[in-house]
């Protein structure tokens, strides 16, 4: 009788399974009232005045807009506080700013967003005159007001929209050799057929045709070489460079001013 008795206490007892549901699940309600209090305590406390946006600090170039044009062009777009704005959109706001290429927005606690913008650097015209559009130096088309540019005197570049970083590079692989022949580049467009015009400061045009850069250059620096020759035969300078074709396989043809190939006595007939 006591070594049973003595065996069934040593036996241990075993929860049953319904039990232990319940305890999970009351830890679980238990765990979920304590999140959506924490919940509440910390959606109370973002929606405080302290935290509501009161300021914007711009750095970075600045030199086309002050803190009155931030704030009549951002402010009114920004949507939330410090907390819950979103950086993302304040930054596609920012970049919608003329002249704006880029721009890093971060928060400033507790209510201030800081902001450092990257401006386009403007290289050239982009486009037929009176279009209002700019190249910058990554090559990108941008539209802004061109009363704010600093330097007016920039090149005219033009060609397709999706091209034109490819025309930026002509661009800039043409400038000195365009320089040998005694004047700036102030126009370079890529036609609808894939062919290369220049304009020189002189008003000279030069025909480039089509090709790879490789090819293009081929061709002018043999125009900037055999020039000279060609002009002092004909008692002419190379600034007298009207109008000058590398179209051909075997040659080029030229137009100089004072010069012409029509016969005085022809044209008397």
């Amino acid at each position: 009788m006591n070594a049973r008795l003595h065996a069934s206490l040593d036996t241990p007892l075993v929860t049953p399974v319904d039990i232990k549901l319940m305890n999970v699940m009351s830890s679980l309600m238990v765990t979920g009232v304590v999140l959506l209090l924490v919940a509440s305590l910390l959606w109370w406390l973002v929606r405080l005045p302290l935290f509501a946006l009161a300021g914007i600090t711009v750095r970075g170039d600045v030199e086309h807009h002050n803190a009155v044009t931030v704030r009549a062009n951002v402010a009114p777009k920004l949507q939330g506080n410090f907390f819950t704005v979103d950086l993302q959109q304040a930054r596609l706001v920012f970049e919608g700013l003329p002249w704006v290429r880029h721009a890093l927005v971060q928060r400033e606690f507790p209510n201030r967003l800081r902001v450092v913008l990257q401006a386009h650097n403007p290289v050239g015209y982009w486009g037929a005159e009176g279009e209002g559009r700019l190249i910058n130096s990554q090559g990108e088309v941008f539209e802004a007001n061109l009363g704010d540019l600093e330097d007016d005197e920039l090149p005219r570049l033009s060609g397709p929209d999706n091209q034109s970083a490819e025309v930026l590079a002509m661009y800039q692989a043409l400038q000195q050799p365009v320089s040998a022949l005694g004047g700036v580049l102030m126009g370079l467009e890529l036609t609808p057929r894939g062919s290369w015009r220049v304009t020189m400061s002189s008003g000279a045009r030069i025909e480039l045709g089509r090709g790879s850069k490789a090819e293009v250059l081929e061709r002018l620096e043999t125009l900037v070489r055999t020039l000279p020759q060609v002009t002092s035969r004909l008692g002419r300078k190379v600034s007298a460079l009207e109008v000058a074709d590398l179209r051909y396989d075997t040659g080029y043809a030229l137009r100089l001013r004072g010069v012409t190939t029509v016969d005085p006595q022809q044209v008397k007939k």
